[in-house]
């Protein structure tokens, strides 16, 4: 049995086959999810687990070189936005609807309960080395 960090089993998985430059997003409860993409869906009830909750874990278990978030948050998610800027290196925005396109391409969508406007961020996988 795991020690410590992520014990989901789908996540620490995927996280396991990253490389660099592979993407994951981290989504609300109403970002839609791309057809093809897989969505591990943590919700169980409006709000939890929350967005920020489920960020500090991923970035504890994950090496994250950069991020994409919709420029809409910075004005209509003042707090989330402060958070993430604390938080994660090199962050890039973008309009919502470039940022849904975006998220096509992430590995997986994990899907919070939370339930505030823009609470979405594409993470870059970055090395350790």
């Amino acid at each position: 049995m795991k020690k410590k960090g992520i014990l989901n089993r789908e996540l620490a998985a995927t996280f396991a086959r990253l490389g660099h430059t592979d993407q994951i997003t981290i989504a609300d409860c109403g970002l839609p999810i791309p057809d093809g993409v897989r969505c591990i869906d943590l919700s169980y009830i409006i709000g939890k687990p929350s967005f920020l909750e489920i960020l500090g874990v991923v970035l504890d278990d994950l090496e994250v070189e950069s991020a994409v978030i919709a420029s809409e948050m910075v004005s209509m998610n003042p707090m989330i936005f402060d958070e993430i800027q604390h938080q994660v290196p090199q962050v890039t925005e973008l309009p919502h609807e470039e940022f849904k396109q975006l998220t096509g391409r992430s590995k997986v969508i994990i899907r919070t309960g939370e339930a505030t406007p823009y609470s979405n961020i594409i993470l870059q996988s970055g090395v350790l080395f």
